[in-house]
């Protein structure tokens, strides 16, 4: 990862509904989701969640596979992987007791979902 596609990553994520349906697909994990439930989850406009799951496939960070007639959406992973790598490699000025925290929470996936708030879902039925 250099810096163009970190800035693009980062992007993609900068807009809330876009954040949101890529936290929900990091939570789904290897079941993936289709755009329907994403957009239902968030009570965002079909239309609307098929542009920014475009936005999240432009920058790496969702990939999709056809079965059949539906389209599953899942999160990247490896660029997941890259980009908080490509956020901590020159971390801590030597000083790796700064960074123990946080590689804690990076390393144990049952830290990351204690520590990880809900996304927030604007307009979502109760």
């Amino acid at each position: 990862m250099d810096i163009l596609d970190a800035t693009q990553a980062f992007a993609a994520l900068s807009q809330p509904s876009r954040l949101d349906a890529y936290r929900l697909l990091v939570k789904a994990g290897e079941s993936g989701l289709m755009a329907g439930q994403i957009s239902d989850s968030l009570g965002v406009r079909q239309n609307t969640m098929s542009a920014n799951l475009a936005v999240l496939l432009h920058a790496g960070l969702v990939r999709r596979e056809r079965h059949g007639r539906t389209i599953r959406y899942f999160a990247n992973f490896e660029v997941m992987r890259a980009l908080m790598q490509f956020m901590i490699e020159d971390c801590c000025n030597g000083e790796p007791q700064i960074c123990a925290p946080l590689m804690d929470v990076l390393t144990a996936c049952d830290a990351c979902a204690a520590v990880a708030p809900e996304p927030a879902i604007e307009g979502a039925k109760s």
